[in-house]
Formats: structure tokens, sequence, C-alpha cells
């Protein structure tokens, strides 16, 4: 709608992961390298967690366009699953064929054991990434490290990415799953954006939408700042709403109080800078968007 009064060719601030708008920030490359570290050559589990909002989807869509054709990839992003669903999942996300009435703990663990020793054998790695894995239940997880067991004397055969909200560290700090925990080669915790982050951002996704001048005063990126705290998503939909506002005032520049109507239509009423955490509506609506996302990569992959 405002795309040609401000002079671009596409929206910059859509809360989809489109991948040509991908801005890494010093944290999201370090969640990066992380991830990188993990999936090397020991394998195992990796752990990236961080709030509602902070980039997670960033950070492993921006990995999985690294992944070549000897990564073979099984993609779960409902976990609220039994110890058999979890199985049965990662059979149907590496294309391994069972007959449902025979499906058991044993014949699933065994098929997905040797497709593991398949794929080794001929050069290939296997992952498995879970997102929103905070959802997992203990015995699941107890099932999962169970399927890591089967490696070679250098490295393990299934590499695990496990992506969560901050309750995922604790879920992993219980004591019945501490043999899981050992096994963790890297984790990360992102964090939201610095306000110098914030300003980077926004410059970065206007140029890569066509901008060839300023968009936002200075006010206003403090402001955005503010309001956001430095969450990604929530800068979008902040970012969004007030270049509309400005759109439909016809100011070539966003202010701070085009940013402050911004606030006002999507925080609730009483959340300033200090409560724009608090849940509420839009906090859910937020946690939908990896979940969204998803299940258009895993659309993708199933039409590709």
């Amino acid at each position: 709608m405002y795309t040609g009064f401000f002079g671009l060719h596409s929206q910059p601030f859509s809360i989809a992961p489109n991948p040509d708008f991908l801005f890494l920030s010093g944290r999201h490359a370090e969640a990066l390298a992380h991830l990188r570290y993990g999936l090397g050559d020991a394998g195992g589990f990796v752990l990236l967690t961080g709030e509602v909002g902070t980039g997670k989807t960033t950070v492993s869509r921006a990995l999985l366009q690294e992944l070549d054709e000897n990564t073979e990839l099984a993609f779960i992003l409902n976990p609220t699953l039994s110890e058999l669903e979890l199985l049965a999942t990662v059979c149907d996300e590496l294309r391994i064929r069972y007959k449902k009435s025979d499906a058991s703990l044993k014949l699933l663990g065994d098929k997905i054991k040797n497709r593991l020793l398949k794929n080794h054998q001929s050069g290939k790695q296997t992952l498995l990434i879970i997102d929103e894995a905070q959802h997992l239940q203990p015995v699941v997880l107890e099932q999962l490290r169970l399927l890591t067991n089967l490696e070679t004397n250098s490295r393990k055969l299934l590499q695990v990415i496990l992506i969560g909200q901050p309750e995922l560290q604790q879920l992993l700090q219980r004591s019945d799953l501490r043999q899981l925990a050992q096994r963790i080669t890297a984790r990360y915790h992102l964090m939201p954006l610095t306000e110098t982050e914030v300003q980077q951002y926004l410059s970065y996704r206007l140029k890569v939408a066509g901008s060839e001048r300023p968009v936002f005063e200075a006010a206003a990126v403090r402001q955005l700042y503010q309001r956001s705290q430095g969450i990604p998503r929530l800068l979008n939909l902040l970012a969004d709403r007030a270049m509309l506002a400005a759109f439909a005032r016809q100011k070539p520049l966003v202010g701070k109080a085009e940013v402050q109507q911004a606030a006002r239509e999507i925080l609730p009423a009483s959340a300033g800078p200090a409560s724009a955490l608090q849940p509420g509506l839009w906090l859910w609506l937020l946690a939908l968007v990896p979940l969204m996302a998803g299940l258009g990569f895993v659309l993708a992959r199933v039409l590709g």
C-alpha cells in the first residue's frame, strides 16, 4: 500500500521469514556459528533458545540455506508427540516406509537406525531439527537420546538441533534428562537486538526493498527500539504500521509520533516500553509465525 510512496519495490517489514531480507546481526551470526560448530564432526545435540520473536527461525533458515545434497533433513514443527509418534514422524520426514499397522517403537527405531547407517556409508549426514522443542515430553526426549546412540568411533550418525523458548533450558535440567544434557555439544541463547543493531536492521531491510533515502527519523528509531525492546518480529510489526501511518499523513519521513501511534494500535493499552513483553494477544500471534513459516517450508519440500 505504501511501497510506492516511499520508493520501494516490496514491503520491507513483513513478518514472513523471506530469505531475501535475512539480516544476521552480530548475535544472530554468533548463534549461527554455534549451530555450525555443533554440527561438526562430533555431532550430537545442539541447543538454540530465545524468547518469542528474537530470530530463532531466522537463524535456522540461514543454516538450512547452507545445507547441501549430502544432508538428509527431518524437520519437526509440532513436537507435542508421544514416543511412537516421534519415531513415526521422523520416518515420514526421511521417507522411510513402514506399515502403520505394524508400527512399534522397536520397528520404527530399527528402520531409522538402518537409514542412519545407510546414509553414513554413502557419505551423507542426517539432521533432525525440532522447533518449539520446549513442548517435548521428558520420555520423548529420552527416546530421542536413544536414537543418537548409533555412532562410529568419531561421530554420531544422527545430529539433532533443538530450538525452543527459555523453558527448554529448564526442561533439560531435570535429573532424568542429564544423559541427554551431557550430549549437547553447542548451545546458544539468542538475545534481542541492541539499539545500534535495530538501526542496522531497519536500514538493511529498507535497502533490500529498494530504499534510496532515509525513511525513519532518528527519534523514530529510538522509539522503535524502546517499544519493541529489540525483538525483531515485534519491530517488523511496529515499523510496518508506522510507515502506514506516515503514508496516510503523506509524510516522507516516519517520526516518533507515527511509531507511538503504531504502538497504541499493536501493543496492549497499558503497555509502555517497560511492559511490552507482558503476555497478550500480540505475543500469541507472534508465536504462530514460526509455525506458519515452517508449514510453508514443509509444503515446499513436499511439492518440490
